[in-house]
């Protein structure tokens, strides 16, 4: 059973770069046809999908974040880390990472991390 374990600053001051890591256990995440992901809950609203890493490291990212997005992974740790550019209060959340067998799926979660922006 995969599971995922998100790692990172509580604080992060504006401007600044978040960056989080998540930890993946019980399966190698370059293991055909998962794809890893970083989803985000806006306080208020729904899930926001903020972008993956595919088993062959190709990346995706939504629209609307592609410009502050870059994921990565290390695969000899099993890890896969967001970095989130120029961060502003609005991007005070919890930040979770998921994985799934395809794109866009997410069968496993990790517990989720606070991210508090503020100086």
């Amino acid at each position: 059973q995969v599971q995922l374990q998100e790692s990172g600053p509580g604080l992060v001051k504006p401007s600044q770069t978040l960056s989080l890591t998540c930890t993946v256990s019980g399966g190698s995440i370059t293991t055909n046809s998962y794809y890893w992901t970083w989803i985000r809950q806006p306080p208020g609203k729904g899930l926001e999908y903020m972008g993956a890493i595919g088993y062959r490291g190709g990346t995706y990212y939504s629209p609307s974040l592609k410009s502050r997005t870059s994921i990565s992974r290390n695969t000899s740790k099993n890890q896969f880390t967001l970095q989130l550019n120029s961060v502003t209060p609005e991007d005070t959340t919890v930040y979770y990472c998921a994985a799934g067998v395809g794109w866009g799926t997410f069968g496993c979660w990790g517990q989720g991390t606070q991210v508090t922006v503020s100086s």
